[in-house]
């Protein structure tokens, strides 16, 4: 499908979509509790769909109740099937451990996309813990053989997927013995982790963690029912504010201002680029005014580099983001993606192995391949509101996260046609 955008003026009030980060979360929780908990406010989409699906094939029932799902969890059973993650990284890596604890044998498959996403040093270290499992050459698919979790030591890098992390910690309350992991590298994406820990303990878990994330130990533990509600997405959210800031005002509402979420942090970069801010309880308010370079470290909040990216070029002078190695190991390489659609727009970009340096200008109409990525979707549509004559190839996409994206964008006054129709 094509998005076809004018140059548009735009105004008005959203509501974020609920994160998926915390849904996925919410999800893996609820099933590792033996009983019914509420997922309250979830978010609908691909992502969640496909973790929905495997969780049902592994014995985890999920109902649809008012803005709630009700999780009976649990309760495993041999699924007789292969478990198809689609293009979630987080179903695949956080199902990957969880099968550990599931009787018989588990395979798991993903779409396209993900396959080429390393799951390696996972699988390694689920092996270091008693885990009988195996991928192919480091990808997916992978086998899991059930009920196979010792527990004990296992150690990890901390600079490839805060994921990894975070599926471990999942089944290690779970584990007969205790459990530590031990990252070999520092951490990337902290906030991550910590969403980990903050859902795991709303199930009634408790986990002790060093000061800088690079050592976890978890005593066996169950996990208790509980209703989980789960807050709007800084993500998602960070596209129709930086909407505001590029060309327009814009207040998107359904945030918590003390989120864990890394992405978050786009309040704070929007302000250094000199947009006017205003906040208000669960409310974010931006109005455009002229955008300042921008200089930063995407480390922790890595989803953002598009976001950033395509404002910088409509900035003046030359913005540098470094820490985005990992941008490269998403839904598409986000790097070379940025850099392709950000020169077809008439903007010059180079790049190092973790820096990508932008000189701001006037971004022209073009066609932009968004490689299936559902951030580079959103984001070009930004410099496509302000160009205008742009087509974002590929726009379906943006149902892995944000289904309404472009009924949101018309929304705001935003003149899109889909497949010219």
């Amino acid at each position: 499908m094509r998005a076809f955008i004018s140059k548009s003026a735009i105004h008005g009030a959203v509501k974020a979509p609920s994160s998926k980060s915390y849904t996925l979360r919410g999800l893996i929780c609820a099933a590792l509790a033996e009983g019914t908990s509420e997922i309250l406010g979830p978010l609908p989409a691909d992502d969640t769909e496909a973790a929905r699906e495997v969780l049902g094939k592994i014995g985890v029932l999920i109902e649809d109740g008012k803005d709630a799902w009700l999780v009976s969890g649990g309760r495993f059973k041999t699924p007789n099937s292969d478990l198809y993650c689609g293009d979630s990284a987080g179903t695949l890596r956080f199902m990957t451990a969880v099968c550990s604890l599931v009787p018989g044998t588990c395979r798991l498959t993903a779409g396209p996309s993900l396959s080429k996403r390393p799951i390696g040093p996972l699988v390694e270290a689920l092996k270091q813990v008693g885990v009988n499992c195996k991928s192919d050459s480091g990808f997916a698919p992978v086998t899991v053989e059930g009920k196979s979790l010792k527990g004990g030591v296992t150690v990890l890098p901390g600079n490839i997927s805060s994921q990894f992390v975070s599926a471990l910690l999942f089944i290690a309350p779970l584990a007969p013995r205790e459990m530590a992991i031990k990252l070999s590298t520092p951490p990337e994406s902290k906030p991550y982790v910590m969403m980990t820990l903050d859902c795991m303990q709303s199930f009634g878990v408790k986990v002790k963690a060093s000061a800088g994330l690079r050592s976890f130990k978890v005593a066996r533990q169950s996990y208790k029912p509980a209703k989980y509600n789960v807050e709007g997405d800084w993500s998602s959210a960070s596209y129709p504010l930086a909407l505001g800031a590029a060309g327009g005002e814009v207040q998107v509402n359904n945030l918590n201002l003390h989120s864990r979420q890394a992405d978050r942090a786009i309040v704070y970069l929007l302000k250094k680029m000199g947009a006017h801010i205003q906040t208000d309880h669960d409310a974010v308010s931006v109005k455009m005014s002229p955008l300042k370079p921008l200089r930063t470290d995407l480390s922790d909040c890595i989803d953002l580099l598009p976001t950033v990216a395509v404002l910088a070029a409509a900035a003046g002078g030359v913005s540098e983001f470094s820490g985005i190695s990992r941008a490269r190991l998403k839904e598409s390489d986000r790097v070379a993606a940025v850099k392709e659609g950000l020169e077809r727009m008439g903007i010059h970009v180079s790049e190092g192995r973790d820096r990508l340096f932008i000189m701001g200008g006037r971004p022209r109409g073009a066609a932009v391949d968004s490689k299936n990525d559902h951030r580079i979707a959103m984001a070009f549509s930004i410099l496509g509101v302000l160009a205008g004559d742009t087509i974002i190839e590929g726009a379906e996409c943006v149902s892995k996260t944000y289904p309404e994206f472009w009924d949101v964008l018309k929304s705001m006054g935003g003149e899109v046609t889909l497949d010219g129709k």
